[in-house]
């Protein structure tokens, strides 16, 4: 038996290091345009397997994933996190503690909050919520509106009374959780200098239904480079009329990158008078795939099945380069796009415009509707999915924002009980 402790450490050091890589990789599927619910599905059954090897390891599993913190990263504190809420002892509120100075750890434990079981929470999320610490009561909220589970009046004492970084918490879980109740608190705050208060209360409100205030600080943010623009831009387009979103993006053609805004800004609105601009601007290759993805979209068109693919340009460099002085390593955000055959696309379109009236608004190919969402919540891209829960939100004023970053067995469930 002695050569088999060396081989049952490896292997707990794999499981530790393999879920911590997953949860990043997962980290980005979750807003990833190629991803389907399947594959979605089976990244969160091989996190969820390397999780089991370390559980099923009792205190060996532990001593390994707590090890893993060392390197301070949130995808090795969501490891140990899990291993620790579902401990029900002191473990997780040690890793609270050390989050404390380290920041950048939060996202860690905060999506291990929301990838537990609901029933290692009940007593945890209320003593959370009822701590005096910020970070405590974030985690709170966090764990509440992740399970889309109403904390009940709490949610307005802390929108009304708690540190700002706990109300900008409150105000998100809100808008998350569907409590229309508290629009008055939220329209309150339209007016807040602080641009993140301002930003979750227009955010939690046009959920909500105001179209009128609300909406247009949404818009004033849309029109801001800056962090919050990507989520402003997507739901004032998304919420506004077709008109008014028209203007929105004239307003957008002197910010930077105007041009992918006004691209990824004529997919939100779905109005198909953009369809033939968008196949114009496929024959861009820096924009290409971005038009392409905005005239799914509208459309709904199947590139697979269309075959409308084709290889990238010979002479186009797509990423990091092979030059060791190039400082930049991200991955283009296109990258997992396809690259459109631009004359197939505009064949099918010459065959199929009649179907698409221009003014109104489409979403994969349907004008939207309740149904029409939830087919793509059901076999939609991630993209595509997380566009879809947002229209339903605006579809039904106070309805909970469907989860699309919940473990995908819970969204199944979810959507098995909607049907």
């Amino acid at each position: 038996m002695s050569g088999a402790a060396p081989v049952i450490e490896s292997v707990l050091a794999e499981h530790a290091d393999e879920a911590a890589f997953l949860w990043l990789q997962r980290a980005s599927a979750v807003h990833a345009p190629n991803y389907s619910p399947q594959q979605f599905a089976d990244l969160d059954e091989r996190l969820a397997a390397h999780i089991d090897g370390l559980r099923v390891a009792g205190e060996e599993g532990w001593r390994h994933a707590l090890t893993l913190t060392d390197n301070e990263g949130p995808e090795d504190f969501f490891v140990a996190a899990v291993l620790a809420i579902e401990a029900v002892d002191g473990r997780f509120d040690d890793l609270a503690e050390r989050a404390k100075d380290l920041p950048e750890v939060v996202p860690g434990l905060v999506s291990a909050l929301g990838w537990v079981e609901p029933k290692y929470l009940g007593g945890r999320a209320k003593a959370l919520l009822d701590d005096a610490s910020p970070l405590r009561q974030k985690l709170g909220l966090a764990a509440c509106a992740l399970h889309r589970r109403d904390p009940g009046p709490v949610l307005g004492q802390l929108i009304a009374g708690a540190p700002d970084s706990v109300r900008i918490r409150a105000l998100r879980a809100a808008g998350e959780l569907g409590r229309a109740d508290l629009l008055p608190q939220a329209q309150s705050l339209l007016g807040e200098t602080k641009p993140e208060l301002r930003f979750w209360a227009a955010r939690a409100a046009v959920l909500f239904g105001d179209r009128g205030q609300a909406l247009d600080v949404l818009a004033a943010f849309a029109l801001k480079s800056g962090p919050r623009q990507p989520r402003a831009f997507q739901l004032a387009l998304q919420a506004m009329e077709v008109a008014p979103g028209h203007a929105l993006l004239l307003e957008s053609a002197a910010l930077p990158e105007a041009q992918r805004l006004r691209i990824i800004g004529s997919g939100f609105i779905g109005d198909a008078r953009y369809v033939p601009w968008l196949i114009e601007q496929m024959a861009h290759p820096a924009i290409a795939r971005i038009a392409a993805e905005a005239f799914v979209t509208i459309t709904g068109v199947d590139f697979n099945l269309e075959q409308m693919e084709i290889p990238p340009p010979d002479d186009f460099e797509d990423g990091p380069t092979e030059d060791p002085d190039d400082e930049n390593v991200e991955l283009p955000e296109d990258i997992a796009l396809p690259w459109p055959d631009v004359g197939k696309i505009r064949q099918w379109w010459l065959a199929n415009q009649s179907r698409f009236v221009p003014g109104g608004r489409h979403f994969m190919g349907q004008p939207v509707s309740a149904s029409s969402c939830a087919g793509v919540l059901r076999e939609g891209f991630q993209r595509q999915r997380v566009a879809a829960a947002l229209h339903l939100c605006l579809l039904d004023a106070g309805a909970p924002l469907f989860a699309t970053s919940a473990p995908a067995w819970r969204q199944q469930r979810w959507l098995d009980k909607v049907a």
